[in-house]
């Protein structure tokens, strides 16, 4: 069926970006700014990404980050997209969701992933054992779950306190189709991370859909689908701030990460022909221009992913700029 885009709910994702010659702490503040605009704005969620062993992100420990953005702000639902399960024991998960859906009822969203969010070597630091595959992950998930459960449904002998018996919404996280499965099976909401694996958006949708079952959590399958979107007065203008994040992506294929750079006028003197390849096809769903186009852009890709929700992630280096992209979305979008 047909959508438009004032169908779907709209959100921020933030990787919380340190830009270069500037610091965690700015990345922080800019975070919050973002979030305290995004909320006036009308944006549905505010989620935050983590991250490990990365010089350009900041939001290494999310549940931190989330409770400094959820007490900036007084409304907009604020949540992690997403904590990656396998570093972290599920009863502390549970324990740090429970202080935040206390200390925000209502507000708090807990979005799960089973990607290391880092290299294999900073994967091993943080999880000191275990399964390095994510294999575990609908084990980890199961007592995750179990410990939110009111204690008188389990009689677990460990408990998560504050946690246990609270309403904290679980979304799974994806890139591919494992946690799409799995999703559908728990009949939980899916968000898929479009914004960097655009080849396997559909099928992972397909196969939500195929296998989603009704649970008490959702009646009917939700999804939620990540977008790279960068609007400017001009499309040369909207073009030049996305050579950030092509930078950015540049960094990662090379496995030197570095801060957010600054823009570029030509990109082809900073990657070779492959390497340019590479980036462009990672990015090839980013949709980039003037309110104009984006508006056209967003609602092909709405409709061909017949997605509820689309959570946006804007990597532009000038703060300012970046609101500015945001303020132009609302206004095409609300």
């Amino acid at each position: 069926m047909m959508i438009t885009l004032k169908d779907a709910k709209f959100s921020v994702l933030d990787l919380s970006p340190i830009t270069e010659g500037n610091t965690a702490a700015d990345a922080f503040r800019n975070s919050l700014d973002l979030a305290q605009h995004a909320e006036n704005w009308g944006y549905n969620r505010y989620w935050v990404a983590e991250h490990h062993s990365m010089p350009g992100i900041a939001s290494s420990a999310t549940s931190v980050l989330i409770g400094y953005l959820a007490g900036g702000t007084s409304k907009i639902r604020v949540g992690s997209g997403g904590i990656m399960l396998p570093n972290h024991a599920p009863l502390v998960i549970a324990e740090q969701f429970g202080t935040l859906e206390s200390l925000y009822p209502n507000r708090i969203d807990l979005g799960l992933g089973r990607a290391p969010g880092s290299d294999q070597l900073t994967a091993n630091a943080l999880r000191r054992g275990g399964k390095g595959d994510g294999s575990d992950f609908p084990e980890m998930l199961e007592d995750l779950r179990n410990y939110l459960k009111p204690y008188e449904q389990t009689g677990l002998p460990v408990r998560a306190i504050p946690g246990e018996g609270l309403n904290i919404p679980i979304w799974l996280l994806g890139s591919s189709g494992f946690s799409a499965k799995l999703a559908g099976e728990l009949g939980l909401p899916f968000a898929f991370a479009s914004h960097f694996s655009p080849d396997y958006t559909i099928p992972a949708l397909q196969i939500y859909h195929q296998h989603f079952r009704p649970s008490k959590d959702l009646e009917k399958p939700y999804v939620m689908v990540g977008a790279n979107v960068i609007i400017s007065e001009t499309e040369e203008r909207a073009k030049y701030l996305s050579t950030s994040s092509q930078q950015q992506f540049l960094s990662l294929i090379r496995g030197r990460p570095t801060q957010l750079k600054p823009p570029v006028d030509n990109m082809d003197e900073v990657w070779s022909p492959y390497e340019r390849n590479v980036v462009q096809q990672q990015l090839k769903s980013s949709i980039i221009g003037t309110q104009e186009t984006v508006a056209q852009k967003l609602e092909a890709f709405l409709n061909e992913t017949q997605a509820n929700e689309i959570i946006v992630n804007t990597a532009v280096f000038d703060h300012q700029e970046r609101l500015e992209s945001f303020r132009l979305l609302k206004e095409i979008v609300m």
